[in-house]
């Protein structure tokens, strides 16, 4: 979460959410590895070549998708490139201050880019027209417009469904085609509260975590990249809870958002 959105629980809002949990469930009703509703919309910006618009709870993000040709790095010349960026506007929460991306959305961007790239959802490897002089670069840039807590996995969200619907032109004169695209990760983000593990948290419940764990996975039931947060601890056992929730449940936001995957 991000730092200057820790805001202070009064005591007793405290106290009733920790009674709330007792009973398995949480202060909006939800189970503990239930999702808030949600909605991902493909081509939300007409005019770039891949783009969403995620709705996660009160959490709002838009994912723009850029493609274009440029140089390799060194030490990849047969691979193409990718880069994320996430901004945090300030109309998003009454902290978020403009500006320069802060530590915080830096660490974010970090978190869904390794999930993506650690992933090969998109074969780097096709992305290469020439080894070492001219590769295709996909950029990729999120903004937060409302934040209501995981802004992780909203972004994830968005990214796949982009990307998944991108089309570009590796020849001006050529046709569109899309991303070359290998499989289709999803982040499961949870939190731990006293000794309960809960995914996807809103606000207040991650001002009253202890510790953070983003799981990402494919539909292979391949953990492809896990991120800890916070100072708090799992236990070992609760590692192997919070997978196995991250596969269940990825399994049905990835159904929600793209259909049955093949």
């Amino acid at each position: 979460m991000p730092k200057d959105a820790t805001g202070i629980l009064s005591e007793i809002k405290r106290t009733y959410l920790i009674e709330k949990l007792k009973s398995g469930l949480r202060e909006d009703g939800r189970k503990l590895d239930q999702f808030r509703n949600f909605t991902v919309e493909e081509n939300f910006v007409p005019r770039a070549q891949g783009s969403a618009f995620v709705q996660l709870g009160r959490t709002k993000v838009i994912v723009g998708v850029k493609i274009e040709d440029g140089e390799p790095f060194p030490d990849t010349p047969n691979l193409g490139v990718m880069t994320t960026n996430v901004e945090m506007l300030p109309m998003a929460f009454p902290t978020f201050e403009p500006g320069p991306p802060n530590e915080d959305s830096i660490e974010i961007a970090r978190v869904v880019d390794r999930g993506i790239r650690e992933s090969k959802m998109i074969d780097m490897e096709k992305l290469c027209i020439e080894p070492g002089k001219k590769v295709m670069i996909v950029f990729i840039d999120i903004d937060v417009i409302d934040f209501d807590g995981n802004i992780i996995d909203a972004c994830t969200m968005g990214i796949v469904k982009a990307l998944n619907f991108a089309r570009y032109k590796p020849d001006p004169e050529g046709p569109e085609i899309a991303l070359p695209i290998n499989n289709h990760p999803i982040s499961v983000t949870m939190v731990k509260i006293g000794d309960d593990i809960m995914c996807d948290p809103t606000l207040e419940e991650e001002q009253m975590s202890t510790a953070r764990l983003t799981v990402t996975m494919t539909e292979d039931g391949k953990i492809r990249a896990m991120q800890k947060g916070n100072f708090g601890s799992f236990t070992v056992d609760q590692i192997k809870y919070a997978i196995d929730m991250s596969e269940r449940v990825g399994n049905q936001i990835r159904e929600n958002i793209l259909g049955e995957v093949k």
